[in-house]
């Protein structure tokens, strides 16, 4: 059970804005032999997307102090990120697995008030996608 739960909290840490990668986790624990590859993949999906929701709800909170100092984001970089989702949509949430990139696109859906079952829907599609293939690779499936 501590393989599931380590995969877990590595794929919730990987989709905050906290440099962490799950895929080598996943991989490993894959191809230990011992586990079960689509508990594996549902756990990892599972922890990476409620991470991804962690940032949805932070995105989604933060403006109440967009006139403090300390805030983060100047106004233009909300109006930039305003100008990007409105020219792609929500159809961008599919490159949430995308590291780098993958993060601040949750988070930026969240401050744009994205409704939370769209979000849901796209981010588990694109993440439960993106550990898919991770595993069809480690398990030699895929080359």
């Amino acid at each position: 059970m501590n393989g599931y739960l380590g995969l877990f909290l590595s794929a919730f840490l990987a989709a905050t804005i906290l440099p962490f990668s799950s895929e080598a986790v996943l991989a490993g624990l894959s191809l230990s032999g011992t586990m079960d590859a689509a508990l594996l993949w549902g756990v990892a999906t599972a922890g990476n997307t409620l991470g991804a929701l962690v940032n949805w709800i932070l995105g989604r909170w933060c403006l109440h102090w967009q006139d403090r100092k300390w805030f983060p984001f100047k106004s233009d970089d909300l109006q930039k990120a305003d100008r990007w989702f409105a020219r792609w949509g929500v159809w961008s949430l599919l490159l949430s697995w995308v590291p780098i990139i993958g993060d601040p696109i949750t988070f930026a859906a969240g401050f744009l008030r994205v409704n939370v079952w769209v979000f849901l829907a796209l981010v588990v599609l694109a993440k439960g996608g993106r550990y898919g293939v991770v595993l069809a690779i480690a398990q030699g499936v895929m080359p």
